[in-house]
């Protein structure tokens, strides 16, 4: 299987460096090199990549949002942050907006590979710098969830079905559907009354009326 790659940061040496090493294995297609987050969000349908190679610093659009704003039309695609900063901060807020894995831009050239091979996985993957400096963020060792991934979870502990779910937050019903799995499978959770009880039990219900 080819691996579809889109690349997006605003430093065409960097951008231009990481596509040479790419290009090298015969098993990966980098689909596009951008310079900004809006156009990675505008073009994510056309260019369908598997896993996107993103800056999380550039002017306009940050890496966030875009991570957030792609994640919102295309699920299924992997977010691979890319940075200068290794803080936890950083880190996990990254991870936060739905981000599979955070790479250091100065991390040998085989890391990437491997990043880009863990995430395919549905693995996370933290490069040996980033995973050092980020302390654990719960303490069920569960993946927590993206703020998009909460709303959801709300809306269906609540007894709405994927129709209604994607009719209040204006998304289709196939994302909504990825959604429901991706909160499914980070919780161990495989029915809707279990993720029900999993959202009165940690107070997600709070203040709704339910």
């Amino acid at each position: 299987m080819t691996i579809r790659i889109l690349i997006v940061d605003d430093h065409p040496m960097v951008t231009e460096g990481i596509q040479a090493i790419l290009e090298t294995y015969d098993d990966i297609c980098v689909v596009g090199t951008l310079n900004n987050g809006q156009d990675a969000v505008d073009q994510i349908n056309d260019l369908s990549p598997d896993v996107v190679l993103l800056d999380l610093n550039m002017p306009g659009l940050t890496g966030l949002a875009a991570t957030e704003m792609i994640l919102e039309k295309r699920p299924c695609t992997r977010i691979l942050i890319l940075s200068m900063h290794d803080s936890p901060e950083y880190i996990s807020t990254a991870l936060s907006h739905g981000a599979r894995g955070y790479i250091l831009k100065d991390v040998p050239t085989d890391e990437i590979r491997t990043a880009i091979d863990r995430v395919m996985a549905d693995q996370e993957y933290l490069c040996t710098g980033a995973k050092g400096s980020l302390k654990p963020r719960i303490s069920d060792g569960r993946e927590p969830l993206t703020s998009r991934e909460q709303t959801i979870l709300l809306e269906l502990a609540q007894g709405h079905s994927n129709k209604q779910v994607a009719a209040t937050l204006n998304i289709s019903v196939r994302t909504v559907e990825t959604h429901r799995n991706n909160i499914k499978r980070k919780l161990g959770i495989s029915s809707t009354a279990g993720l029900t009880r999993y959202a009165m039990e940690h107070g997600v219900l709070q203040g709704t009326g339910k």
